[in-house]
């Protein structure tokens, strides 16, 4: 039986999000992010492609590596401004039934005990529908937003990430019976006070003496997406994540690091198909190959080299506006994302330079795109999926929302042609639709904080 694929659209509540440049094209409505009936519509369209969801990317800071200024970013619109992807969930949830939406939250900047309150109100305001997209940060703009000199150290973030997931656990899975809830208003009863419990967390990082605000929602915890890459992400992904998220452009590298992450899963006393990998992908498709590379030449006029420098130098922690074009780039230890500097320099060799990071921003951005009719990528998916077992791929926008329409109108029915692509929604909530059950399952380290503290 083939594997069926799964398809998320990337996103970001702002104007430039992967492929800088793209919101000059004419055609593109990304400038419409302020405006509440633009998401409204977007959801409506994905779940009329049986995508699985909307993964919400997100940062608290600038772009100012380059340069050692903003100025870039803020002229290339380069996810600047950047408005908060919560929000604009339940209005997307309310005008559709089934599609998943995973939002970014960087744990380091947030209160757990606030933190958890907000993602049970927006579980029960989707019907069970959310999922966190679990992040530590990279951004010393945004360190410095919040008070701090700079960001923690890359594997400290994690340790603390391990506290915070403990603590949110807690709060999520231990606070509240599942039958605390009465509703009896004849003898006046709305929830048992025997079944809810107050939370005691002292820990290194935090410490929280109260009970959970909300009540238990469909999921109880959100679908848990990571991100990390990096040796030390890994382990927080096997651990921890459902879903992850990974970026590469070589069959080889990304089949290693989903069978690592499994096999880390594995060792953990999970399963192995209790985690799921998404694949960063950017299509521009047509109707024959002919088609779209005729798009694609277009779309490519409107890219924006430098904006592509101003994510990168951010992403990859390093300035290259430091560098002439044939000038060797150190890389040096990198603060900000580690597996961002692995994959570059399996891509571009150990000896960067920017015109070879130049050879690969042909959309404003280092994910080099896919072009083809559905029929070329359709088969470029279903290939990849079976070569490297990744489940499904994260869309990056180019052109919106006729990027979108394009994958509905031509992808879909080649895929579902294919047998490997949903014809309807599974019932219940996300995590049901992603695994089959609505509640993390007892092998997952949040279970032991069932019934109680540990």
């Amino acid at each position: 039986m083939p594997r069926e694929i799964r398809l998320n659209a990337f996103d970001m509540n702002c104007v430039g999000h992967i492929q800088q440049g793209m919101w000059t094209h004419p055609r593109d409505q990304s400038g419409r992010f302020n405006d509440l009936q633009y998401w409204m519509e977007y959801a409506r369209k994905l779940e009329a492609g049986f995508f699985d969801g909307i993964f919400f990317a997100d940062v608290l800071g600038v772009y100012d590596v380059y340069g050692g200024s903003p100025d870039a970013a803020l002229s290339g619109a380069v996810q600047v401004p950047a408005n908060d992807p919560t929000l604009i969930i339940p209005a997307m949830a309310a005008v559709t039934r089934n599609l998943g939406f995973g939002v970014t939250c960087n744990l380091t900047y947030e209160q757990p005990f606030l933190f958890a309150r907000r993602m049970s109100t927006l579980d029960h305001l989707t019907g069970g529908r959310i999922g966190w997209n679990i992040v530590t940060g990279y951004l010393d703009s945004a360190a410095r937003a919040i008070g701090l000199k700079g960001q923690i150290a890359h594997d400290d973030r994690y340790d603390l990430a391990d506290e915070y997931m403990s603590l949110v656990y807690k709060l999520w899975e231990g606070s509240w019976d599942d039958d605390a809830i009465l509703g009896d208003k004849t003898r006046g009863v709305y929830a048992d006070p025997t079944k809810v419990r107050v939370i005691h967390h002292e820990g290194k990082q935090y410490k929280v003496d109260a009970m959970h605000l909300a009540s238990p929602s469909p999921q109880r915890t959100p679908v848990l997406y990571q991100a990390g890459a990096s040796a030390r992400g890994r382990q927080f992904a096997a651990t921890h994540a459902e879903c992850v998220f990974v970026n590469g452009q070589k069959k080889e590298g990304i089949k290693e690091m989903v069978a690592d992450i499994r096999e880390r899963a594995v060792a953990l006393g999970r399963a192995a198909e209790d985690v799921k990998v998404f694949l960063g992908a950017t299509l521009v498709l047509g109707k024959t190959d002919a088609d779209a590379r005729e798009k694609f030449e277009e779309y490519r006029r409107y890219a924006s080299s430098e904006a592509a420098f101003v994510h990168a130098a951010a992403s990859l922690g390093i300035d290259f506006s430091k560098y002439d074009l044939d000038e060797p780039i150190d890389a040096g230890k990198s603060n900000a994302i580690v597996s961002n500097v692995e994959a570059m320099t399996r891509s571009a060799g150990p000896q960067w330079t920017r015109r070879k990071l130049l050879e690969q921003m042909v959309l404003g951005s280092r994910q080099a795109p896919w072009v083809g009719s559905a029929e070329t990528i359709a088969d470029l998916l279903v290939s990849w999926s079976e070569e490297t077992g990744v489940d499904g791929f994260n869309l990056s926008r180019t052109v919106v929302p006729e990027c979108v329409d394009d994958v509905i109108e031509y992808l879909v029915p080649a895929l579902q042609e294919r047998g490997v692509y949903k014809t309807a929604y599974r019932d219940g909530t996300y995590r049901e639709k992603l695994f089959g059950h609505a509640r993390l399952p007892a092998s997952h380290t949040a279970a032991q904080y069932r019934g109680g503290e540990r």
